[in-house]
């Protein structure tokens, strides 16, 4: 579901009670996993890290490059990783480990899926927090781009 909210907070403050809990709870693990330089708003209606534009202002939509991100979705909540789903080793690696753990393995388009804080290998999603640095992700992003 996309959220109107201006902020994180009056976004966190619609949840239900029990997604409220697991929201806040996995955006701490976010926030302090995050590298240096990401920059936490609200953006496409969901909580947002991101590369701040004036990082890195050559985006092809002149918006800021999403690192990861947390909704609450109709059915489901997710955390979006952005930064290991561009590259095909790194979602690998992430998705052996995540199978390590003997959780439910629920992934879509660079997104894990989960109904439940329980579900979420919250160790794993902060490894995978704080593995790029913003200089890397956005030479990664340029590497997609074919800029380099």
């Amino acid at each position: 579901m996309h959220s109107n909210a201006k902020t994180v907070q009056q976004y966190i403050s619609e949840l239900p009670d029990d997604r409220k809990k697991a929201i806040s709870t996995i955006r701490k693990t976010i926030l302090a996993n995050l590298p240096d330089g990401y920059e936490e708003v609200m953006n496409w209606g969901m909580i947002t890290y991101q590369v701040p534009l004036e990082t890195y202002p050559d985006t092809y939509n002149k918006k800021p490059l999403m690192y990861a991100a947390l909704a609450s979705q109709k059915n489901h909540m997710a955390v979006y990783l952005s930064g290991i789903y561009m590259s095909k080793e790194l979602r690998k690696k992430f998705e052996k480990a995540y199978k390590a753990t003997g959780k439910r393995y629920d992934v879509g388009k660079s997104c894990v899926r989960f109904r439940k804080l329980d579900d979420l290998p919250v160790d794993l999603i902060a490894k995978c927090i704080a593995s790029i640095q913003i200089e890397d992700f956005v030479m990664q992003v340029k590497k997609v781009q074919g800029q380099i």
